[in-house]
């Protein structure tokens, strides 16, 4: 039975209505939302307080995101593959034996197509998060903080980046309720391009925002490493070269060295003398040669010279000797001289070596932070698809059905069940919400044609036109667009019970 067909009313309080749209099952006030924000009660009938949304690709600069009401569409023609019915605003499949709300019948390229159009309660999803920087942030495994609760943890750095691994069902629904409370709230703005302050123990304050630069300990980042300090040796050894005796490039994962480095051999460079404190690799690559920070290339130094042992005259030192000394991104950089006693002396930066330096920054990639959405899409929501579930998992693995989210392709994972990926930055503003047990909402559609979707054991009976969806609405209201709480009425007057 739906909320439009007939309502579950408290006896002590009928004028409030039950919503059934999440497991929380709040009771709700005229004129007022349930804990979600996300439906109200409006005259006695729970509605969607947000635009069901479609992508309309008519639009020559590119894909619109088009929320809207019916009047918005008389008289334009639809095409399958010019509109797109996305799950934003569409309600979800709870209690789960109801068919999705919306499961759209498009023709495109003259084959006919079903989309089945669901938005998604996931407790078990996260978020992994690619934050550009050489800086460290904190140690592998290091619990990464909201508000002063855990909400994940660091993973292991990549290529000029650190990975954070948020969320999950452990923090959601395995610790406090202010952990899965917050939690929620962390996962729910980063997915939604909000900007927000995580913690890491033993390390660095981060302040995240898809799309963003990242800011760290107050300070933002404008580039992303060219390369480690050997690859940096080797993609810029020739622009040295006749130049300068020596060139470090100071990483705090593989300092490199010119002199000794196979590009530099190559090029027959003359041994200089020099001697890094670090754990030698291979030829001019050098490891540990300061512990991580916030410094030179992640390292946690703002002297370079400290990581230089003495200079040996028998390999090669001697008075007059010149050296650059550059981060992996350009940034930091120093110009130095030997003495009549082998001491490097700071010097200004010769003329000559200017472009070699601007050439590096120019090769660094701007600073971002990307935020990918992860989730496991489970037998519910797979029921509102199918009365058979595994055939949708099946379709999904084989790519017969496909899989995106409020428009954006998702990565489906190898492997058992229907694990999701989705870039947040490629799907519409305010794409995400929450209900409070707690979970993330996330809109999620299959893409299937029609004489599959009937071989999965699909909802044939309940599949509707676009033209047939803008005229008579669905579930939680009679219009394309849902009617939000009277005018004077507090949208976060919530009344659950």
């Amino acid at each position: 039975m739906s909320v439009s067909e007939g309502t579950i009313q408290t006896p002590s309080t009928p004028e409030k209505v039950r919503c059934d749209a999440c497991p929380v099952m709040c009771y709700v006030a005229e004129g007022r939302t349930g804990a979600c924000d996300r439906y109200a009660n409006e005259n006695g009938r729970i509605v969607r307080c947000d635009p069901l949304t479609i992508l309309d690709r008519r639009i020559a600069a590119g894909d619109e995101i088009k929320p809207f009401l019916k009047s918005d569409w008389e008289e334009q023609p639809f095409s399958g593959d010019e509109v797109f019915v996305t799950a934003i605003g569409s309600g979800t499949t709870y209690p789960d034996y109801k068919p999705a709300p919306f499961i759209v019948s498009r023709e495109i390229d003259g084959a006919d197509c079903v989309t089945v159009v669901t938005e998604a309660i996931f407790s078990y999803c996260g978020a992994k998060v690619k934050i550009d920087t050489d800086r460290h942030l904190g140690a592998e495994a290091a619990t990464v903080r909201a508000a002063g609760e855990a909400v994940g943890h660091v993973m292991t750095s990549e290529y000029g980046s650190q990975m954070l691994s948020l969320g999950g069902v452990d923090h959601l629904t395995g610790g406090s309720k202010a952990e899965g409370r917050v939690t929620c709230d962390t996962l729910m703005r980063l997915c939604n391009r909000e900007p927000v302050e995580l913690t890491i123990d033993g390390g660095s304050s981060v302040i995240v925002e898809a799309g963003k630069a990242p800011i760290v300990d107050g300070q933002k980042e404008e580039r992303m490493r060219v390369g480690c300090g050997s690859a940096t040796i080797g993609m810029f050894a020739a622009q040295w070269d006749g130049l300068v005796d020596e060139v470090v490039v100071v990483d705090d994962h593989i300092t490199g060295v010119v002199s000794e480095h196979q590009a530099g051999k190559v090029l027959g460079w003359p041994d200089t003398g020099i001697r890094i404190k670090g754990r030698r690799s291979t030829p001019g690559r050098y490891f540990q040669v300061a512990e991580p920070g916030l410094g030179w290339g992640g390292t946690d130094i703002d002297d370079p010279l400290t990581i230089l042992g003495p200079w040996n005259a028998k390999k090669g030192a001697r008075p007059g000797l010149t050296m650059l000394m550059v981060s992996t991104t350009g940034e930091q950089y120093g110009y130095y001289v030997l003495d009549e006693e082998l001491v490097p002396q700071r010097q200004n930066l010769p003329a000559t070596l200017e472009p070699s330096v601007e050439l590096i920054g120019e090769n660094c990639e701007p600073a971002l932070c990307t935020v990918l959405f992860m989730g496991g899409a489970g037998g519910s929501l797979r029921a509102g698809a199918t009365r058979n579930p595994v055939k949708l998992t099946r379709s999904v693995h084989s790519t017969s059905t496909r899989v995106t989210c409020g428009g954006a392709p998702a990565y489906i994972w190898p492997g058992g069940g229907i694990t999701i990926m989705v870039d947040v930055t490629q799907m519409p503003d305010q794409s995400f919400g929450y209900v409070p047990t707690p979970a993330i909402v996330a809109p999620i559609e299959f893409n299937v044609s029609r004489e599959d979707y009937r071989a999965l054991g699909g909802y044939d009976e309940a599949v509707r036109s676009v033209e047939d969806i803008v005229e008579r609405g669905g579930e939680y209201g009679d219009a394309i667009r849902a009617v939000t709480p009277p005018d004077g009425a507090s949208t976060n007057g919530k009344d659950n019970s």
